[in-house]
């Protein structure tokens, strides 16, 4: 490998290792948000099943754009290109993946018996580096309308609230 591809893979391992979410556009073209976890040289991630994240357009052999961001500021840090590699219930390579997202998942419903449930309902891919980080950064804000959603707010907040927070400031 050249200086230039060993720096590209080491930005683009640091900044992944970094962050705690991922953008990742698919083959479909639709771009989400996803919580990763970055393990020998490639991003985990788990999805599709009941109460986890969708993987919209990530099939297993085919290419992403991985657009990492920074934890501190949320802006571009670098973007990278993927192959989707699906890894299959039971392996080695799904038990050590298993073991560490199993870690980083957060307000689990069934934390005790989630690894079976994943091994059932859910899908877990790697997402490995290919081609170093060579994605070109588009024109634009790349601003999308929300995914919908049957989550709502119940009622406007009251008139009143915001003089109420502030006389709490004043005591």
């Amino acid at each position: 490998m050249t200086t230039a591809e060993l720096l590209d893979a080491a930005l683009v391992e640091e900044a992944t290792k970094k962050s705690g979410l991922i953008w990742v556009r698919g083959a479909s073209g639709t771009e989400r948000a996803l919580w990763h976890v970055w393990h020998e040289g490639a991003a985990l991630v788990v999805g599709d099943g009941p109460g986890e994240q969708p993987l919209p357009g990530l099939d297993d052999g085919s290419a992403a754009t991985v657009t990492v961001r920074s934890k501190d500021k949320g802006g571009r840090l670098v973007g990278w290109r993927a192959s989707v590699v699906a890894l299959t219930p039971g392996s080695e390579a799904w038990e050590a993946a298993v073991g560490e997202l199993k870690g980083k998942r957060l307000n689990a419903p069934d934390a005790e018996t989630m690894t079976e449930r994943w091994a059932r309902e859910c899908r877990v891919l790697r997402l490995e580096p290919a081609g170093g980080a060579h994605v070109p950064v588009p024109d634009g804000s790349l601003a999308a309308r929300p995914v919908p959603t049957p989550a709502t707010t119940r009622n406007p907040a009251p008139a009143g609230l915001p003089k109420l927070l502030a006389r709490r400031k004043r005591r």
